[in-house]
Order: C-alpha cells, then sequence, then structure tokens
C-alpha cells in the first residue's frame, strides 16, 4: 500500500473572517469584509453603504460602490464575520480538537486590523499579537506547524476609505509594516508564510478596497500587490533565513469543451489569462502575453522604476494553491478568469460545483511543468448540508468520499509522476462562514458548529464522521485512502 512521504504535512485551513471573530475585542480595528451582510447561492452578499445622500443602500459585494458611497454598519443587519464560528473565544478546544486528528499543519490567516486596527499606526496592537502569540503557542505546543497567511482577502477599513485600498502605492508601505511586525515576533516559530490569498481571484471592496471594480483599477491594484509581496520576501528571508515564501492561487483546473482547435485555443488563453499571476510571482516578471491581454482590457500599469526589479530579485520560494473543481471553456466563452462552463460529464455538489478529483493531479503535473517550485495545496473541501443527529453525530460519507478521492490523486502526482508537493491543508477543518454565500449551512468541516445561517446557536463543536476518518489517514500518512492507480 502506497503513502505519502514521511516529511508530507497533512492539516486543515481557515482564514480570519470566516472563523475567528471577536471583531469588537482585544483592540480589533475594522476590516474590509466587516461589512459584507449573509446571502445565499441564489442572493450574492451585500455590502452595506451610506450614499451620498446619506440614505442607506447595498451593493453586491463585488461590485462598484455608486460614487460619494462609504460602506457602513448598522444595528439591524446581520454581518457574518463579526462572530463567524467564534475561534477568538475558542481557541484551547478547537487546537485540542486538530491535535486529537492528528494535524502536523495549520493554515490561518492573521487579521490585519487586530495587528493594526486602521493600518496606519506606528506601532502595533499589543493585544492582538497577544492573541496570536497564544494560537501559535498553543499549535507547537501541540506539534502543530502553523502556516500562516499574511493577507486573507481583506485591509483594514481605514486603508480602504481613506486611500482607496490597494489601488494607493501607500496601502503596499503598510502592508510591509504589518509583515515585518509578524516576522520579527514569530521568527523561529512559524517558517511557512502566504502573502496573499488567491490573488488571481481576488476583487470587489471587501477584499481588495477600491471603490471602483474596472480592469485598471483592478490590474493596478493586483501590481501593488506583486511590489508587496517581494518586498515582504525580501524582509522575511532577511529576519527569518529558514523560512519559505508562497502566496495562494484560486486554480480550477480549464479544460477544451471540444477538440476543435477554436475552443482548445480558447481555453489556452484562459488559462493563460488565469496563470498570468502566478508567472509574475513565480517566474519574476511579466510574461510577454500580458500585452494582449492589456490591450484586449484597455490596462495601463503604472510602474515605479524598481517595482520590475523587485519583482525579478523576491519570486516565490512555493507555489501553493486552492483546488474545488474543473471547468470548461469553447470559442464562445466570456466567463472571467475562475468562471467557466459546466463539464457534463462531472457531477455537480449541491451548490453547483462540478467533482473532478483527476483534475487536481492535472493541476499539479502541469505547476510542476510550468514553474520547477515546491507546491502546496491549501485548500480543497465539500461545501454541503449537514445533519446533526439527536446523539451528536453526523454521518458525512460524502465528505470523506470527496477528501479520499482528492487525496488519493494528490498521492499518485507525488508517488507516480514524481511532483514535489509538500502538503495538504482541507478547507474549513470546521465550520465556517461561506465566502461566497455568508452561510452556515454550507459547511466544509470536519467538525460541526451549532450555528444557523442568522448566527445562532450555541456554538457548541460536534465531530463528525470524517473528523475519526482524517484521523486515521493522518496516523497512516495516507495509507488508508483508497483510488487512484492502486
Amino acid at each position: 500500500m502506497r503513502e505519502f512521504p514521511k516529511e508530507f504535512l497533512l492539516g486543515g485551513a481557515t482564514a480570519d473572517f470566516q472563523y475567528e471573530g471577536g471583531f469588537n475585542e482585544g483592540g480589533r480595528g475594522l476590516h474590509s469584509h466587516d461589512f459584507e451582510t449573509s446571502g445565499s447561492v441564489d442572493c450574492l452578499r451585500q455590502i452595506s453603504l451610506k450614499l451620498k445622500d446619506g440614505s442607506r443602500g447595498t451593493v453586491n459585494y463585488r461590485d462598484s460602490l455608486p460614487d460619494g458611497a462609504e460602506a457602513r454598519l448598522y444595528d439591524d443587519i446581520y454581518y457574518p464575520s463579526h462572530q463567524a464560528t467564534d475561534f477568538f473565544n475558542h481557541v484551547e478546544e478547537d487546537i485540542g480538537l486538530m491535535a486529537e486528528m492528528g494535524f502536523q499543519v495549520y493554515r490561518f490567516s492573521i487579521c490585519w486590523s487586530r495587528i493594526y486596527p486602521t493600518g496606519d499606526e506606528d506601532m502595533p496592537n499589543e493585544e492582538g499579537l497577544e492573541f496570536y502569540d497564544k494560537v501559535i503557542d498553543e499549535l507547537l505546543k501541540n506539534n502543530i506547524e502553523p502556516m500562516i497567511t499574511i493577507c486573507h482577502d481583506e485591509l483594514p477599513f481605514y486603508l480602504c476609505k481613506t486611500y482607496d485600498g490597494w489601488s494607493s502605492r501607500h496601502v503596499i508601505d503598510c502592508y510591509v509594516k504589518y509583515a515585518k511586525t509578524l516576522f520579527e515576533r514569530y521568527k523561529g516559530k512559524v517558517k511557512y508564510w502566504i502573502t496573499f490569498n488567491e490573488i488571481n481571484a481576488v476583487g470587489g471592496y471587501a477584499q481588495i478596497g477600491t471603490h471602483k471594480q474596472d480592469h485598471q483599477t483592478h490590474y493596478q491594484a493586483v501590481h501593488h500587490m506583486f511590489v508587496a509581496s517581494s518586498k515582504a520576501i525580501q524582509l522575511g528571508h532577511q529576519i527569518m533565513p529558514e523560512s519559505m515564501f508562497g502566496t495562494m492561487f484560486a486554480l480550477s483546473e480549464i479544460y477544451p469543451a471540444t477538440c476543435h482547435p477554436e475552443d482548445i485555443f480558447a481555453a489556452y488563453q484562459k488559462r493563460r489569462e488565469s496563470l498570468f499571476f502566478v508567472d509574475v510571482m513565480a517566474r519574476g516578471k511579466y510574461p510577454n502575453y500580458t500585452k494582449e491581454i492589456f490591450e484586449r482590457k484597455n490596462i495601463h500599469i503604472i510602474k515605479e522604476k524598481d517595482d520590475d526589479q523587485w519583482i525579478k530579485d523576491y519570486p516565490l520560494d512555493f507555489i501553493s494553491f486552492s483546488y474545488y473543481r474543473s471547468t470548461i471553456a469553447d470559442r464562445h466563452s466570456t466567463f472571467d478568469i475562475m468562471g467557466g462552463d459546466v463539464n457534463p460529464y462531472l457531477e455537480l455538489t449541491p451548490w453547483g460545483w462540478p467533482v473532478d478529483p483527476l483534475g487536481l493531479r492535472y493541476c499539479l503535473n502541469e505547476l510542476y511543468d510550468r514553474y520547477q517550485k515546491p507546491l502546496f495545496v491549501v485548500e480543497n473541501g465539500l461545501g454541503a448540508v449537514d445533519i446533526l443527529e439527536k446523539d451528536g453525530s453526523i454521518h458525512d460519507d460524502y465528505r470523506i468520499q470527496y477528501v479520499n478521492d482528492h487525496l488519493a490523486q494528490i498521492r499518485d502526482a507525488i508517488t507516480i509522476d514524481h511532483v514535489p508537493c509538500f502538503g495538504y491543508t482541507m478547507w474549513g477543518w470546521i465550520d465556517v462562514v461561506s465566502l461566497s454565500t455568508g452561510e452556515m449551512k454550507k459547511r466544509y468541516g470536519f467538525v460541526y458548529v451549532d450555528m444557523d445561517d442568522n448566527g445562532k446557536g450555541s456554538l457548541k463543536r460536534y465531530k463528525k464522521d470524517s473528523f475519526y476518518w482524517f484521523q486515521k489517514v493522518i496516523k497512516s500518512q495516507g495509507k488508508i485512502i483508497h483510488g487512484g492507480k492502486e
């Protein structure tokens, strides 16, 4: 029976604004996701606004804000990120559950506004640092490797309101100051760092802080993130020579819809447009095909003289990515870099996502062939409606099957294809608030949290059947996984 290499790390992942809570505790400032309402698969989440004339309004969370509007909180609206599933008050209990499963690694994000409440302060918030001291020390006590995402789709609200988020170069300096604080605080404790989450998929006020979401604004903001990442990597290697840095990319696989040459080329172009972000950060320069993309979208990146040098000199050490599904493209497709048409050969999740485990092996090979850098699968999982039985059990065989089938393909990529993938963190190891819909009923975790879509419930934790299954996966270093090339 085949198994993962001994150095392969198995664990789970979360994001602070979907899990941590404690939004008005410990000196934490407001951040960009705090203004997002709940939603559903049929109704996008909204950002609550104060409009130019003083009245209330909302806008879809990935759309531009109306002229003169600003994000505003209202007492009669439920904002899922404020409580989330309350890791802030369940640190020891939740890390105890990770340890019980045998986690070897836990990927989590630091809340930027918990460290710098506005982002513009000269000195960090000590209470915020002490909270993460507790988290990291508790992980290390339980022999769990921390993997920190420095910026997981958020920034302090003050930087959005005052500087228009990542459209401003000022935010680069704020980010580097914030990263330096983390590096100096946690050197010797944290080896693996991720500078940004899903940088190829971020968009909207809540994720990049820009009031407008046109192509020019978006790609200019991302350029500033490229530079910020390189500056953080330079600083991180200087302060922590043993550290490794990656950025996280959303990499749903894209297949041609047919073998028609125009469909094949259309899929190729869409894939390049998605991998552009990895090309810049892993290879250290803007690729030649960028010219076509920018001409087509009427984009002109404004750079300072040293920007390209920073990007060239400090590329990524490893590539981390999420993988949930695959899509298809043809010559008529108009989807964005993450969207796509449904593959008729694949089954769908309850939320309409195609299930394609082999696509993960394909993606791992594609990335290593292209970049020759170590890989890490930092997000993968199944959102589903789970039923809490009267005896406290949750029978989620569908999740076990989903994770098993994807782990089998990772194992094949490593042991058959010799792809250097060094870890896997299952997304939402514990139930968290859904990013896209703000729901709780779309559950991902090995651990069930008693909370409904309106934030009501005891927050009590219950172990699902998948909890015990993943415990066996880790203990056997993957020997119990079935499927793939046995």
